[in-house]
């Protein structure tokens, strides 16, 4: 096996561990072929789920000559493995996630670079560059990866979700309004949102209001604005988010019991992005969740999807109220998962590493679970509001006298390192 092969599996398993999937690595795995689509290479692989169980089919990819990173393309449908179709089945998945990288790709495409003045459709020729960069930065979401650097003061680093920010916007069905959007970003954040022209648009496609400025109500068309020198991007999907990843997402919202049910019946989606570096991190922050939450007042909203979980559309919009007595939307932000084992409760935060910053966890309490995630909830608060870092081996007090533990190692509840802080004592 060379040392390619060797990585695709690694992720193979890892995607499979995942809490939507298996949930753990598979009880036995092997390669099972190999195949080149679309100028990238693929590997195939057969696994078991358990012991005595079916082989089932898997594939990732595509690399090419020489990358050890793969653009995207991991998968499985669980489905048995025949050494006769595999190729066949295999190459059906990878279309199928291809497809649906290709539509998010264009959106990023336009703010990657502009339209070409000629027409000659060259901006077009690199699609498996932009796979590569949507594909990684949602990667990163759906495996709760990721991972801060340490430099030599001791400080966490920006990594490579810094100012990160991308959610979807769940729809009942494949519609939306532009102009609404626009208008609820003027009416409840006083943002005029300034449609970039892309040197195409027919008059048919225009409309004038009463002020008689433009306004672009195409709900198929990729929608770019700019504020403050930053480019908001909303694009719809007209399909639901694939893989099931939004209903095992979903399953994360212990606040909103009929969260996989509602989840399971969305159409479409919108994919959100706040693009442009310029702008401090928590301002871009700020921006992302008045733009989500924007959208949050749209007719056919089911859910948002960002954080790790997907929230109820009316709790987001009421959380994200703080931000006009100057707060930060830290319920907007992050997502404070809650979950019991032997040792007693556990909590952690995920959205921390959007702002720089580590993930943090408080293992095995005994306490109320309610308090727990308040007292976690506050800490993250803390941290963002002060512009704080909390380093290994230091401890944290609220108190003179209190000296709470802080240790920097491999994450319990999430995948990459975490920050593990002690919790008061009764």
């Amino acid at each position: 096996m060379n040392q390619q092969q060797s990585v695709a599996m690694q992720s193979m398993k890892e995607w499979l561990s995942h809490p939507g999937e298996l949930g753990r690595e598979p009880a036995k795995i092997e390669p099972a072929g190999e195949f080149d689509l679309h100028g990238l290479h693929y590997y195939m692989f057969r696994y078991k789920k358990g012991i005595l169980g079916k082989w089932l089919l898997g594939v990732c990819g595509g690399y090419g000559p020489g990358d050890t990173e793969h653009c995207g393309h991991v998968f499985s449908e669980m489905e048995p493995y025949d050494a006769v179709t595999a190729v066949d089945k295999a190459k059906e998945m990878v279309e199928m996630i291809r497809r649906y990288w290709m539509e998010q790709a264009k959106a990023l495409e336009q703010e990657a670079r502009p339209a070409d003045p000629e027409g000659s459709g060259e901006d077009s020729g690199n699609v498996n560059d932009a796979c590569r960069e949507v594909a990684g930065r949602k990667d990163a979401d759906r495996n709760h990866a990721g991972r801060n650097d340490i430099n030599e003061d001791g400080d966490q680093e920006e990594n490579d979700e810094t100012g990160t920010f991308v959610g979807f916007v769940l729809l009942s069905e494949p519609h939306w309004s532009p102009d609404k959007l626009a208008a609820d970003m003027k009416a409840d954040w006083g943002i005029d949102c300034i449609e970039e022209e892309d040197g195409e648009t027919s008059g048919e496609d225009v409309s004038a209001n009463d002020e008689g400025n433009t306004a672009h109500d195409d709900e198929d068309a990729p929608h770019i604005y700019s504020v403050n020198g930053l480019r908001l991007v909303v694009a719809m999907m007209d399909a639901p988010v694939p893989e099931g990843e939004a209903e095992a997402n979903a399953a994360n919202n212990y606040m909103w019991p009929e969260a996989v049910e509602t989840v399971k019946t969305h159409k479409a989606h919108l994919m959100v992005a706040i693009m442009g570096k310029d702008a401090p991190v928590k301002e871009r922050g700020l921006l992302f969740a008045k733009l989500m939450a924007a959208c949050c007042r749209q007719e056919t909203v089911l859910g948002v999807y960002t954080s790790g979980t997907v929230f109820q559309p009316r709790f987001y919009l009421d959380a994200s109220e703080m931000m006009k007595d100057g707060g930060l939307p830290i319920l907007n932000w992050i997502y404070f998962g809650l979950y019991q084992t032997e040792g007693g409760w556990n909590t952690y935060t995920y959205g921390m590493r959007a702002f720089g910053r580590d993930e943090m966890e408080v293992l095995d309490v005994r306490a109320e679970p309610q308090e727990l995630r308040d007292y976690l909830l506050n800490l993250a608060y803390y941290v963002l509001d002060g512009d704080v870092v909390l380093r290994d081996g230091e401890t944290l007090g609220f108190t003179a006298e209190q000296k709470l533990p802080i240790t920097r190692s491999k994450g319990v509840s999430l995948d990459g390192v975490t920050l593990k802080i002690g919790y008061p004592e009764s």
